[in-house]
């Protein structure tokens, strides 16, 4: 019997991913550490990586010119997965870059934007969404179709529980599921606005048939826990409050963790009074059933689209024992750190009291905030004194944006008449946003890079009572020198100490060619990576450069000029004893054009 169960052990573990050579998931493992313990590159040697390898995604028959992506890859046994904005999900040798099969996603839809999913079973498969809503299943070995998943290896995910009586609402997928035991866990992306619209739930699929096994709904149904934390009839049919940025899993406890986001429209609450749970909370559920376990709101009453974008687990060491841990960080900047079996706090939470002066009709936001005992990692205030004027350029673009508002710059404020205006500090985007971030376990230094970019807003009041902004999203930069309008830095990498929860250092995170003092940081989304050989690699800024630092100093030893700027984040892998390190580079963020199609491996010579 013993020796049974030991074969039957033995396939398991055959079966699984090598979490040593490759890069199996989207944040290296499910626990999104974005860590590899591959350690040939080093900081004695980085300064050698060059190109290895490059492939062209853009297929030769294409009708349309660059698109964007924030792709990571995956590495399974040397191959390596892409999803590539031109419709395809490919198959590459990852020693040469080799095609060795690529898969055309039905009609004009495209594969999630940010990565891929692999099923270790006895025939493995890629698993991936499609932003049109599709969940599509692959064999890995030749990109064919799974015929038994769904209808011809693609699942339709606009239900009609989702689409809660509005089928032609927004519906998609923009990052890669979670794959536990023969469970596909996802969310999905949803609309910005208007608030009534498709459903932000979070569901659990069989890997081998498309079964739907379980779901989780963000805004609670009547007889749900929590269902009375919405005012009145706030909750019938209200769109956001979704899984958007991909979920973490701890795989040992079988735990799944999901960071839902705000309910729509995330800039007005006057139709949505109250905390409104699960609204940007991190919600711990079993992972084979759905079952709720605890929660943690990070911010309530939204009103500034602080969603809820950055979950990693980590080991947490204090007063001599070790903590399994769970970071989680909202646009906001915070980041709390908490005990992933139950939610409870690792270091002190404080209920902080914020503003609350609005003229927004019928508005009540809330009295207080989380904070952290971790400082806001990123501006969180801003002067008319601290306008920058680098150039003339910037002078006028800037003037421009302020000269109809009197603008008071700060955090968690709303405007009050509709020719005052916020120069809110983080901005819509953060602060940090999709780009996630990267734990090293040697040191405790949890990596990750923010932008200081603010949102200058006036709200205006709709015919039905509810605000909207004036002018859309915008950022508080001049467009055409693309410089922000407060003085820099504009972004930076910041290194944290989770035994402490204190700043161990920060670093400028790019640079703004042309000017005499270049180095200003720059705007920036697409996260950072660690290794084993001491290393942070990021792209992430929009000055066209890969870069390394050294993971307990912070300070940078190699950069890399790219075709265009590197907006996901890259990875790393070993094969035949080779490591690795690899990238997807298109630009098209920040306002920027994608002027490039490439996938480039580094390697050193």
């Amino acid at each position: 019997m013993k020796k049974f169960a030991f074969a039957v052990l033995g396939l398991l573990l055959a079966a699984l991913p090598s979490l040593a050579e490759d890069w199996p998931t989207y944040g290296h493992d499910y626990g999104d550490t974005r860590h590899s313990p591959l350690a040939q590159i080093t900081p004695g040697n980085v300064a050698a990586l060059k190109p290895a390898w490059r492939f062209h995604m853009r297929p030769a028959d294409a009708i349309r010119g660059f698109a964007s992506s924030e792709d990571t890859p995956i590495v399974v046994k040397g191959v390596m997965y892409v999803s590539t904005p031109y419709g395809r999900v490919v198959a590459l040798d990852a020693a040469t870059g080799q095609e060795r099969w690529a898969y055309q996603v039905p009609g004009n839809d495209q594969p999630a934007t940010r990565g891929v999913s692999y099923w270790p079973g006895k025939k493995p498969e890629i698993v991936f969404g499609t932003r049109g809503g599709l969940l599509i299943a692959l064999h890995a070995g030749t990109g064919a179709a799974v015929a038994g998943f769904g209808k011809g290896g693609a699942l339709d995910l606009h239900s009609d529980a989702v689409m809660q009586g509005y089928p032609k609402a927004a519906l998609g997928i923009t990052s890669a599921p979670v794959i536990y035991r023969n469970l596909i866990i996802t969310g999905s992306r949803n609309q910005e606005t208007p608030q009534k619209g498709a459903n932000g739930q979070a569901r659990a699929f069989d890997v081998r048939t498309g079964r739907e096994v379980w779901h989780f709904n963000g805004v609670p149904g009547p007889g749900e826990k929590f269902h009375d934390s919405w005012d009145g009839d706030s909750w019938v049919a209200r769109s956001g409050v979704n899984v958007w940025t991909g979920l973490t899993l701890d795989a040992k406890r079988g735990i799944a963790y999901l960071p839902f986001g705000a309910p729509t429209f995330d800039q007005s609450g006057n139709d949505r009074k109250g905390v409104s749970l699960f609204s940007n909370a991190l919600v711990a559920v079993n992972a084979a059933t759905g079952k709720y376990l605890w929660h943690f709101q990070a911010l309530h009453h939204d009103l500034w689209d602080y969603d809820l974008p950055l979950t990693t687990l980590v080991d947490v060491k204090k007063n001599g024992r070790a903590i399994p841990a769970i970071a989680a960080m909202s646009k906001a900047s915070l980041l709390f750190l908490l005990d992933r079996r139950d939610g409870k706090p690792i270091y002190p939470i404080t209920e902080t009291p914020v503003p609350t002066d609005t003229d927004m009709i019928g508005e009540q936001p809330s009295p207080t905030q989380p904070m952290s005992v971790t400082p806001p990692l990123g501006r969180t205030s801003f002067a008319m004194s601290e306008l920058s004027s680098l150039t003339p350029q910037q002078k006028a673009g800037c003037d421009k944006i302020i000269q109809d508002m009197h603008i008071v710059g700060g955090r968690f404020l709303q405007p009050q008449r509709a020719d005052s205006g916020v120069a809110r500090f983080p901005g819509s985007w953060g602060g940090i946003d999709w780009s996630h971030a990267a734990f090293d376990p040697a040191s405790g230094y949890y990596i990750l890079n923010t932008s200081d970019m603010g949102s200058p807003e006036v709200m205006v009041r709709k015919p039905d009572g509810t605000y909207d902004m004036r002018d859309g999203y915008q950022w508080f930069w001049d467009k055409t020198s693309r410089m922000p309008c407060q003085a820099p830095p504009w972004g930076n990498l910041w290194a944290v100490d989770v035994n402490t929860g204190g700043i161990v250092w920060q670093s400028v995170l790019g640079v703004t060619d042309g000017l005499p003092d270049p180095n200003t940081g720059r705007p920036n989304v697409g996260g950072p990576i660690t290794t084993g050989g001491g290393l942070v690699f990021i792209g992430g800024t929009d000055d066209k450069r890969l870069r390394a630092f050294d993971t307990r100093t912070g300070k940078e030893l190699w950069t890399f000029s790219l075709p265009a700027s590197l907006y996901g984040t890259p990875m790393t892998y070993s094969v035949r004893g080779k490591q690795y390190v690899a990238a997807v580079v298109t630009g098209g963020f920040w306002g920027e054009r994608a002027g490039a199609d490439e996938v480039i491996a580094f390697a050193l010579p």
